[in-house]
């Protein structure tokens, strides 16, 4: 039988891999044979995922200590891909930070770290990348947005948040029109709330799950492994006719 979403032996970089969407969706990958390089701040999460990896998977994996507000830090990351790999197919955005404060609450520095990290931080690593990628003739980019790049939370308290992801779907949708030309495909999964380090503090809070029951018609958080799929088609070469799209995860959450 033809395995129409093959990407054995791409070679794919996933940022924040160290926890979260980021190490789930790097593990699909190592699941499918692809080839790995794991990109955040925390190395000794690294080493460890790396050895998960290895251990579990069998497929070639490396780690690189990246920061991606830094864009110097990235571009030697980037090196050392290219170094051990001489290409770069893959590259799954899904390094952020989060936090809940109303605007007035909210200090001027945190809106700009926020705005640095979840927004800028995908703009440098889509342009260290797609260089290679722009050269190669060929490039697959996921960026992690979600659902708050088209809906905010009732009561608010996401600004930067919501903000820079609604900035991600523009962006993603700026690079997919600039790069086609490359045969490069630039996507966005949107999420819901999946149950992550960044998540947990919101998720424990009173009421949280009484706003999911309300708010999400299948009624509960997403469950590791649902965005699995969505992750490995938009990294095949099955959606190379699917470009500039933001695709929601999210139990029908969007759909209301």
């Amino acid at each position: 039988m033809k395995n129409y979403f093959d990407i054995k032996d791409k070679v794919a970089v996933v940022t924040g891999a160290s926890s979260g969407l980021g190490w789930q969706i790097a593990q699909a990958y190592a699941s499918q044979g692809a080839k790995l390089a794991l990109f955040a701040r925390r190395e000794e999460r690294l080493i460890e995922n790396v050895k998960e990896i290895e251990e579990k998977f069998g497929t070639e994996v490396m780690y690189a200590v990246t920061d991606v507000g830094d864009y110097d830090s990235i571009t030697a990351s980037v090196q050392k891909v290219m170094d051990a790999y001489g290409r770069i197919d893959i590259l799954v955005n899904a390094a952020g930070m989060g936090n809940n404060k109303m605007v007035v609450d909210q200090s001027n520095e945190e809106w700009a770290r926020h705005i640095h990290i979840d927004l800028t931080g995908v703009y440098y690593m889509c342009k260290a990348v797609g260089e290679i990628m722009i050269e190669q003739e060929y490039g697959k980019i996921i960026n992690i947005g979600s659902i708050h790049s088209r809906v905010i939370f009732p009561g608010g308290g996401i600004s930067a948040y919501s903000s820079a992801k609604g900035a991600v779907m523009n962006l993603t949708k700026n690079l997919a029109v600039e790069w086609a030309k490359y045969n490069i495909t630039v996507n966005a999964i949107g999420p819901a709330v999946f149950e992550t380090e960044l998540t947990v503090d919101s998720i424990e809070m009173d009421g949280f799950m009484d706003l999911i029951a309300a708010y999400c018609p299948a009624g509960r958080l997403g469950k590791p492994g649902e965005l699995d799929g969505l992750a490995i088609y938009l990294a095949s070469d099955a959606s190379s006719f699917c470009t500039g799209q933001l695709i929601c995860v999210d139990g029908g959450w969007t759909a209301i």
